[in-house]
């Protein structure tokens, strides 16, 4: 799941729109926690381009719509070689994705939110795309299946749990965060089942000068092994990859800067590996983490016109982004810290 930090509601009737691009590369390979020299292929690159539409549907429920297409994903094989170099590009998959807020505080200086998500991911990419090998004796062209990692998809249809927690200070524009993810992967019709997915996430932000923002976050990511059907084994084992070496447990540290102007919101994050531990064997590395840049824009805006205040001034004051949030004088929104503008 790609796209911002912070996973929590929209306002009643807010619509947001977002896009980003992903770039992946690594070719550091590692035998548990250490690095090391043998590699099993060269390098891993990765180019996602990721949409999300969401709107809410009230003040507590968001439901969106999230979309991933990869424009490249590339395995480089050993020393270059061709023959065992591996890309694809095309749709990967679609996640439906409600969120409710079932917590909800503010005072005049703090917010507080608890939200909770319960999402589903459809598969729409190949997860068996295969590549035809020329024999140069015979000429008979032999079609092997791509490695995993170079399937646009796993094939299967997952369950997505999240939790969101925010506390911000409305004058300062301090927010602090935490968030945990668990994806419960399922099996796919070649009889393989990815490794559960969890993560757990904590953060802080500032505003400055009602434009600009920076996120500092820290991450912890866990991934169990891939399993293979007993059944297909009977057939020997996949000759393209090795569900020994697959699983791991990392650290990043996240920092991210975004620039709002108007409706619009510009960020770039980038992913610097803390700690990692790759699940490896005796015969197997596998790739970890090295290089991974995010750069995206959102645009959020309310489909609703907010509605004047009574007369005496309450509610003259409301949030461009938040409409709900009214006032009856100057002050700024608990959910986002922008000021409030006068209704016209």
């Amino acid at each position: 799941m790609v796209g911002g930090a912070a996973q929590g509601v929209l306002g009643a009737h807010q619509m947001e729109l977002n896009t980003n691009f992903q770039y992946i590369h690594s070719n550091s390979f590692y035998r548990g926690s250490e690095r090391a020299s043998e590699h099993t292929f060269d390098s891993f690159e990765s180019k996602l381009q990721y949409f999300k539409v969401a709107y809410g549907a009230s003040k507590n429920l968001t439901v969106s719509l999230e979309y991933s297409h990869y424009l490249l994903k590339k395995e480089t094989g050993l020393n270059g070689d061709p023959a065992t170099t591996y890309t694809c590009k095309g749709m990967g998959d679609l996640i439906i994705f409600p969120r409710y807020n079932v917590f909800h505080k503010e005072t005049r200086s703090s917010s507080d939110e608890v939200t909770i998500g319960l999402g589903y991911k459809v598969p729409l990419g190949a997860y068996n795309d295969s590549i035809g090998n020329v024999e140069p004796f015979s000429g008979q062209t032999f079609y092997v299946t791509k490695p995993t990692a170079v399937q646009l998809s796993s094939g299967a249809q997952d369950l997505i749990v999240h939790t969101f927690y925010h506390h911000g200070f409305l004058r300062s524009g301090l927010n602090f965060f935490a968030s945990a993810l668990y994806i419960r992967k399922g099996w796919n019709p070649n009889g393989e089942k990815m490794g559960d997915f969890a993560s757990l996430a904590v953060y802080g932000s500032r505003t400055f000068s009602k434009r600009y923002g920076i996120t500092l976050q820290v991450r912890y990511e866990y991934a169990d092994r891939m399993r293979i059907n007993n059944n297909i084994l009977m057939f020997g084992k996949p000759s393209n990859y090795f569900p020994e070496a697959t699983g791991y447990c990392k650290w990043f540290f996240t920092p991210q800067v975004s620039c709002t102007v108007g409706k619009f919101t510009l960020y770039a994050t980038t992913d610097i590996p803390i700690h990692q531990r790759m699940n490896t064997s005796r015969f197997y590395t596998q790739v970890g983490s090295q290089h991974a840049v995010t750069v995206g824009a959102a645009f959020r805006f309310s489909t609703a016109r907010p509605k004047a205040g009574p007369p005496g001034g309450v509610g003259a004051y409301v949030c461009p982004m938040h409409p709900e949030e009214v006032a009856d004088g100057p002050s700024r929104c608990s959910k986002c810290g922008m000021d409030l503008e006068p209704v016209k």
